[in-house]
């Protein structure tokens, strides 16, 4: 069984990336998954999903969302 980690982030708050491809990029926190460590920013780590048509008459698509980071790699943004 994970342990939870202790966040030093909650949701709602403006977070900075200090860290990865996204430094210096700021954004909303929308969810945080405890067990893992990772929250996912508004705005920040776009990932694409490539969707196949599964019948003949729809038609394939790219999907963008937001892929979750890791707590360590973003910093509370002080004003």
């Amino acid at each position: 069984m994970g342990k939870e980690q202790k966040m030093h982030v909650k949701i709602g708050d403006i977070v900075r990336v200090i860290s990865g491809f996204n430094k210096n990029e700021i954004g909303e926190i929308l969810k945080i998954n405890k067990k893992t460590g990772k929250v996912l920013v508004k705005g920040v780590n776009f990932k694409f999903k490539h969707i196949k048509p599964n019948s003949e008459n729809e038609i394939g698509e790219i999907k963008q969302f937001e892929a979750p980071i890791h707590h360590s790699n973003i910093k509370l943004n002080i004003k």
